[in-house]
């Protein structure tokens, strides 16, 4: 999967020039969306089936600062994938390769009524592709 990028905008950074630590929450949620749109379940298709997908835990280690220009390469993996939730892991570098921030979100999936979708049996395409990328690391 071709690998997901964020240029750091202006109004992004704080007094001190700095990315405002908010906007990594952000990148995290465009690099997810690119995810699935990748392994063919975009969010506007959930949507379209009734599904929401609500974040249940974010979890990030600020290891540098970024500022207005920085390109920010966000690699994005599959933690865990258990019945009706999705667990990403995030690793976000600059432009010279260092690294910004490791993160990690997990994911809900549930229907307009609030119930547990059980994604192996509504997406099994979806489910399987996914199981194999977690397999395969």
């Amino acid at each position: 999967m071709k690998g997901f990028t964020h240029k750091v905008q202006y109004y992004e950074t704080d007094r001190m020039g700095i990315t405002h630590h908010s906007n990594y929450v952000r990148w995290m949620e465009e690099a997810r969306v690119y995810f699935l749109d990748e392994v063919g379940l975009p969010y506007d298709k959930l949507e379209a089936d009734g599904i929401i997908s609500p974040v249940t835990a974010v979890d990030c280690h600020y290891k540098a600062t970024s500022t207005f220009a920085d390109v920010i390469a966000i690699d994005i993996s599959v933690r865990t994938l258990k019945g009706a939730k999705l667990g990403f892991d995030y690793v976000m570098t600059n432009q010279d390769g260092q690294l910004v921030c490791q993160a990690h979100s997990e994911h809900s999936f549930l229907d307009q009524a609030g119930r547990f979708v059980a994604l192996k049996r509504v997406y099994p395409d979806f489910y399987t592709k996914v199981q194999d990328m977690i397999n395969q690391d």
